[in-house]
């Protein structure tokens, strides 16, 4: 305001250095001081924004978003907020684990202004205030944990942190709305040692992989084996029940078959001129018996007695009676 009443001053004093101007220089005066209490003393505050207005030197009001009017040298406004959520970066630091393994560590935390009374008034900056406190509790977090812990607990850490910083802002009128871990870097040695660690892990759980399938396959083949040689043996049993089957109906029609034979020689002997055809049946069955035998052998061994041929074929024929039906009484077959 004093800036703006000092241009006003100086204009004034230029219009009466110059002579066409100096009837003007009291309007000019008067013009310059308007100006500046118009200037200093509309405030148009922007959405999302908040200035907080000191009269006298304390605390007066907080202007909202709009059109507001300040007294000039009455009231000032003293501090402005911007009232969006906002990102702050932390700066890395390293932190001890509690296996004594040092591990650099940044983050990112997100916070708003939610009272600018308690923002202006509670903290001379409320911005370090955050970003030491968020330090010193990711260090204090790291150090309950080991090293392989903490790759394992972000968001157990990033819970913490906002719990603490929360807390904490109440009194600085703001609120952390969260905080996440960018990088966990630990120094080259241990970096080398857990990638070793990672590799031998997979060369572990490829061997284990490889046996499993090996032990698998062998199942599988046994498996097989097992059900081929069960299938193989009901063949088998089922390929002797069949020719057991088969043969006992041969052995079957060929009885039927021999039986019916008999029956139909039975029969014609006891027809008219049967036994005669019985007769010389037979004795063509004896010399061809020999004719046979004389083609099989150089040694031929006949009967002494010629007439032994036809008691051969008596005692054939004395059979063939005693099987020759009995007339009027019919022969059932068996």
């Amino acid at each position: 305001m004093f800036g703006k009443l000092m241009m006003a001053i100086a204009a004034t004093i230029a219009a009466l250095a110059f002579p066409p101007t100096h009837d003007f220089a009291v309007w000019v005066f008067f013009i310059g001081v308007f100006v500046a209490f118009i200037i200093e003393g509309v405030r148009i505050v922007p959405q999302q924004f908040a200035l907080v207005v000191e009269r006298l030197g304390r605390f007066d009001r907080i202007l909202e978003p709009g059109l507001n009017l300040v007294v000039p040298f009455w009231e000032r406004v003293a501090y402005s907020h911007s009232l969006k959520e906002v990102p702050l970066d932390v700066p890395e630091q390293v932190c001890i684990t509690r296996d004594n393994t040092q591990l650099a560590v940044d983050g990112v935390l997100y916070y708003q202004v939610m009272d600018p009374r308690q923002a202006s008034y509670g903290s001379a900056n409320y911005i370090a205030a955050i970003t030491q406190l968020a330090q010193t509790t990711l260090r204090s977090e790291i150090g309950k944990m080991e090293l392989d812990k903490t790759f394992e607990s972000r968001d157990e850490i990033n819970r913490q942190i906002v719990s603490v910083l929360d807390e904490a802002g109440r009194n600085w009128g703001i609120k952390v709305l969260r905080y996440e871990i960018k990088s966990l870097t630990p120094p080259e040695a241990i970096l080398r040692a857990m990638q070793q660690q990672i590799t031998a892990e997979r060369e572990k759980r490829a061997l284990i992989a490889k046996s499993e399938g090996q032990r698998q396959e062998e199942i599988n083949l046994a498996d097989g084996q097992k059900q081929a040689a069960v299938l193989s043996s009901e063949g088998e049993k089922q390929a002797a029940i069949n020719r057991a089957q088969g043969e006992a109906s041969a052995i079957r029609m060929i009885a039927e078959a021999t039986a019916a034979g008999v029956q139909s020689v039975a029969t014609a002997i006891g027809s008219a001129g049967g036994m005669e055809a019985a007769n010389l049946k037979v004795a063509e069955q004896y010399i061809s018996a020999f004719a046979n035998l004389a083609k099989q052998s150089n040694t031929l061994i006949i009967p002494t007695n010629a007439s032994d041929i036809a008691g051969f074929i008596a005692t054939a024929m004395s059979v063939l009676e005693k099987s020759r039906p009995v007339p009027g009484i019919e022969t059932a077959p068996k």
